[in-house]
């Protein structure tokens, strides 16, 4: 007897920064289409958990904005901050197994270390003890090349010590560090794809070795094109993105369908959310941004 494919279950996973913006309707559009064309789950998650950049009310925003757009989840919208107790209980697992352990260093401390593709390489100088009263948090790597397979972007090879060193999984002031907190949580909803801007994969070798320390599965990747401006940076709330609005949601489903190669018919620019998303169930093929790391949507009439 044969077992059934596990089930699909995909997420989109905001921060409260902001409102979104044309390059974070892409993202989730793109997860969103994958969920429908896989006939599975797709989950909301707001990752509120670094309130000294969150935005008052963004959270409401993103929300309302999605609900906007005829985007339909399963269940309620979770929020990132409620599962910081588990967090924090898996960051002392890994300290009480010898897999992490405090850092006093500050960024004065790393300023003359070697730099890579990452950034700093941290130099283990903690690796052995640290009497200072206040602390962050690493885990402990080592230089045996993590390799993952994405869907759009091929075969992605790290050797963390080489270039990153040990890096934070909690940091200084108390806060749980973003890599810990989605590992736990994609593994704790049962993620099996993941669907991210490609800016986030770097991080990917870092999260799938906490996977692996803490035995946990991994999903799959798709990490898309990211959205550019004029100037080649990538749209963000840093650099100014304008917030998207509900005024016209057939035209801005169709660019960022356009924008995500999916060649949508016309007519599509004229119809409802419902319509559109049926038609995107039917038709979506992410394999046509096969290779490619920039989306430009001034290209295709936005702005």
């Amino acid at each position: 007897m044969t077992s059934e494919p596990a089930r699909y279950v995909g997420r989109f996973a905001p921060s409260p920064t902001g409102p979104l913006h044309f390059g974070s309707l892409l993202a989730a559009v793109a997860s969103y289409g994958q969920a429908l064309v896989n006939k599975g789950q797709w989950l909301v998650r707001i990752e509120d958990i670094d309130p000294p950049r969150e935005q008052a009310g963004a959270d409401k925003l993103i929300i309302d904005m999605l609900e906007a757009y005829g985007f339909e989840w399963d269940g309620p919208a979770t929020y990132q901050s409620v599962f910081t107790s588990h967090h924090e209980a898996l960051v002392s697992r890994l300290i009480s197994d010898g897999l992490a352990y405090p850092c006093s260093c500050s960024r004065r401390d790393l300023v003359n270390v070697p730099t890579g593709p990452l950034g700093a390489i941290y130099p283990g100088t903690c690796r052995d003890g640290c009497a200072a009263d206040e602390f962050a948090i690493r885990v402990r790597v080592d230089d045996e090349p993590i390799e993952f397979e994405d869907a759009l972007q091929g075969t992605i090879q790290q050797r963390l010590q080489s270039e990153s060193g040990d890096f934070i999984i909690k940091r200084r002031d108390g806060l749980i560090a973003y890599h810990m907190a989605v590992v736990v949580d994609d593994f704790d909803q049962g993620i099996t794809e993941i669907v991210r801007g490609v800016d986030l994969l770097d991080s990917t070798p870092r999260q799938i070795h906490l996977q692996r320390l803490l035995g946990f599965t991994t999903p799959a990747y798709i990490h898309i094109p990211v959205a550019v401006g004029e100037d080649g940076d990538k749209l963000s709330k840093l650099t100014g993105a304008a917030a998207i609005n509900s005024d016209d949601v057939g035209a801005s489903l169709h660019l960022a369908l356009q924008c995500l190669g999916q060649q949508p018919p016309e007519t599509l620019a004229r119809a409802n959310s419902g319509v559109i998303w049926q038609w995107v169930a039917e038709n979506w093929n992410l394999a046509t941004l096969r290779g490619q790391s920039k989306i430009h949507p001034a290209r295709h009439g936005y702005g």
